[in-house]
């Protein structure tokens, strides 16, 4: 199986799903995020290694705690995938943490802010 295969391709979106119903809905541990969204999933063609980009909202110390308890959860997490995926192998998960969502807030936000400062300076000119 090719990186980009169709077959590939529809390995990496249904372990995404899965990956983010455990996450969001079978974990317990109180050190993870409620707001905690699995944003991508990278499987080897082998079937035998999985990234999954991981995002959080908060803190720095609340996506270092959601990692602690995601790794702590790794069997657990691995043990409920091979039982949701009829896949030959099932993958080891290496979590990465992934701020795209949270710079995505940050760049609306401050777009927001030139934007109000734009018209508050046109609103300024018209007087």
């Amino acid at each position: 199986m090719r990186k980009n295969s169709i077959k590939n391709i529809r390995v990496n979106e249904e372990v995404l799903r899965a990956l983010s119903r455990i996450i969001t809905r079978e974990l317990k541990d109180p050190r993870i995020d409620p707001i905690t969204s699995v944003t991508a999933v990278d499987v080897t063609p082998d079937l035998k290694e999985c990234k999954a980009y991981i995002s959080v909202m908060g803190d720095a110390e609340k996506r270092e705690q959601t990692y602690e308890g995601l790794t702590s959860a790794i069997g657990f997490i691995r043990r409920t995938l091979a039982k949701d995926l009829n896949l030959r192998n099932t993958p080891e998960i290496k979590f990465i943490m992934d701020n795209s969502i949270e710079y995505g807030v940050n760049m609306s936000h401050y777009i927001d802010e030139v934007n109000k400062d734009i018209t508050d300076k046109e609103e300024e000119d018209e007087e």
